[in-house]
């Protein structure tokens, strides 16, 4: 069984950052591929960003793009999002997810295994 636990959410004004971790276990990490989403009070569950299993290729939702980076260490079975400039538009619970996809996949249908979620919450 496969589990993810994210951890790094917390409360920051706007402009400020936050850095998410998702650490990965009882399967294979480096064959998945990697992919953080949020979902905001009321609202769906959104795509903001996807990794390759390699780390080579990312692929990011158009409003964070220049402000959030996704990353991963296989060694150490974890994923990463660095969110910087962040916006009060940014609040919501943030969730790891992993695919066996071969391709970077967006929608939440593609993920096979997901996180609890961390909250995060940007004051103006």
């Amino acid at each position: 069984q496969v589990q993810l636990v994210e951890s790094g959410g917390g409360l920051v004004q706007a402009g400020g950052s936050l850095r998410l971790s998702c650490v990965v276990s009882g399967g294979t990490f480096s064959r998945y591929v990697v992919g953080w989403f949020r979902q905001a009070p009321g609202k769906g569950r959104l795509f903001v960003a996807t990794i390759s299993w390699s780390g080579t290729t990312s692929y990011y939702e158009d409003s964070v793009k220049g402000r959030f980076t996704i990353s991963r260490d296989n060694a150490k079975n974890t994923a990463t999002l660095q969110m910087n400039s962040l916006k009060p538009e940014d609040t919501a619970v943030y969730y790891c997810a992993t695919s066996e996809s071969t391709a970077l996949v967006q929608t939440t249908t593609a993920y096979d295994y997901w996180g609890q979620g961390t909250q995060v919450t940007v004051s103006s």
